[in-house]
């Protein structure tokens, strides 16, 4: 699973390095800043190579994880178009800071899932993901990042001083 030679082990791999990026930009945004540069190119960058790569994974049919990979898709072209396109500048501001936000839940949300399907302690606890541990976790995750998504967009840039 962690090996990086392999499809399964390169997509965790940018995954987690995605989440562990997306930390601090999603805290700079909290503060109404901006991370530097380049952990932001790079976090946007991760987050979109992650859905990406998803899709290379052989499949049948379209099943629930095509579906999130698709709108972690648009939601990080989005916060990229925000950022790069848009400059942040007047409602892209707001925007950008919610898809940023939103990105990174989309990589932590995924990757709770997996911690349910792989981690036997977990999958103990929620043997089909269908079970209450599962919807609790998740849910803690969404309330969570719908309180820093929230934070994130109404945060103020600081003022510069006199």
């Amino acid at each position: 699973m962690f090996d990086p030679t392999t499809l399964t082990g390169l997509h965790t791999w940018i995954s987690l390095i995605a989440i562990v990026l997306g930390i601090p930009v999603t805290l700079a945004l909290m503060r109404g800043e901006r991370a530097g540069a380049g952990i932001t190119a790079a976090f946007l960058a991760l987050a979109f190579l992650t859905s990406a790569t998803g899709f290379l994974f052989p499949f049948s049919g379209v099943k629930p994880s095509h579906v999130v990979g698709a709108i972690a898709l648009v939601v990080v072209l989005g916060a990229a178009y925000a950022l790069y396109g848009a400059g942040r500048v007047g409602v892209w501001r707001p925007v950008y800071a919610a898809a940023a936000v939103a990105s990174l839940y989309f990589l932590v949300f995924v990757a709770v899932a997996q911690a349910f399907a792989k981690v036997p302690a977990l999958a103990a606890l929620a043997p089909t993901q269908s079970e209450p541990p599962f919807a609790i976790a998740q849910g803690v995750v969404l309330l969570a990042f719908v309180i820093v998504g929230t934070l994130a967009a109404r945060a103020r840039p600081a003022s510069v001083p006199a």
